[in-house]
């Protein structure tokens, strides 16, 4: 495994960092609790060191099944968590950054991952729903940290203008945006935030699984799948194009005894920008495929090959 300095910290993280949007157990396809705590399992051996996850994946379940497969591993572990949105039965992604609900989901988070602290506590979303003042929710945080109950702030899915906003109430380490060969759109503001000394997580790394090349097919996943709500990219006539983007995909991966997830988990990492690779894995099989990524690196041909037929096509 390769590591990095993550942002302005102490924490020197793997580069490849544990994904559990999958691990909660809902509109993703078969999943059960043993195959994700193995998975996790897998990576760690592997010498992954953080772990990303959020009260929002199917009303805290991702949390705990991580929480069940830390035990014994927390002292050499990076716990990254998120908060502002939560699930109800009304409707499954509620923005809510007022101070009462950080704190609630700050200890809802403690007691599902069985830990007394949190290593980065990022704000999922901006609130646009109850219109909470971020003043407010960084204020709360801040809190937290004044009570040893969090140890860095971030956030997720802001833009500059927000995050420059936020910037004015308190620390942000990292930032999380949504990045990979099929969405550039955060490369801006990420060589922005590289640039002030905040770490770049990455999600949605391998484009919600299409990039990993098992399916060369257009699907028929359900209506309700993440993959076609959240992501658009098994519809045409994105689809498409990123089937024709595999085929440059193939040929590196062919070259380098690899695999097509390994050579985009290797375009992210080795991104200056990217300070670790947020992916999703729901078995061992998956976990340490990508870990495999780490044992080598594109070349600079190999890059600018994968950049072209990006261009070409304008994904």
């Amino acid at each position: 495994m390769r590591y990095r300095k993550f942002g302005e910290s102490d924490i020197n993280a793997s580069e490849l960092t544990i994904g559990t949007w999958a691990i909660g157990g809902v509109n993703w396809g078969p999943i059960t609790r043993k195959d994700s705590i193995d998975a996790i399992h897998a990576m760690l051996d592997c010498g992954v060191n953080m772990i990303d996850t959020a009260p929002a994946y199917n009303f805290g379940e991702s949390e705990r099944v991580v929480g069940e497969a830390i035990k014994g591993r927390r002292h050499n572990l990076y716990i990254v968590t998120k908060t502002a949105v939560y699930n109800s039965k009304e409707q499954p992604f509620v923005k809510d950054g007022r101070k009462e609900c950080i704190m609630r989901l700050c200890e809802q988070s403690l007691t599902n991952l069985g830990t007394d602290y949190i290593d980065l506590m990022i704000i999922h979303w901006p609130d646009n729903e109850h219109n909470a003042p971020i003043e407010e929710t960084m204020d709360a945080l801040t809190l937290l940290k004044s009570q040893g109950k969090i140890r860095h702030v971030g956030l997720s899915n802001f833009d500059k203008t927000l995050i420059e906003e936020a910037l004015k109430y308190g620390e942000i380490l990292a930032l999380q945006p949504e990045y990979s060969m099929v969405n550039r759109n955060s490369e801006t503001l990420m060589t922005w935030t590289h640039s002030r000394g905040i770490a770049n997580m990455t999600y949605g790394s391998l484009g919600g699984g299409i990039l990993t090349g098992a399916i060369r097919e257009l699907p028929n996943f359900e209506p309700d799948d993440m993959r076609m709500t959240f992501y658009d990219y098994f519809k045409e006539p994105k689809f498409s194009k990123v089937m024709k983007l595999l085929e440059t995909l193939d040929d590196i991966a062919n070259n380098n005894n690899a695999t097509v997830a390994q050579v985009a988990i290797n375009w992210n990492a080795q991104k200056e920008f990217v300070n670790t690779t947020i992916c999703g894995v729901r078995n061992r099989k998956e976990a340490l495929d990508n870990c495999a990524g780490f044992g080598w690196n594109l070349t600079s041909d190999e890059i600018n090959s994968i950049n072209e037929a990006l261009d070409m096509l304008l994904i």
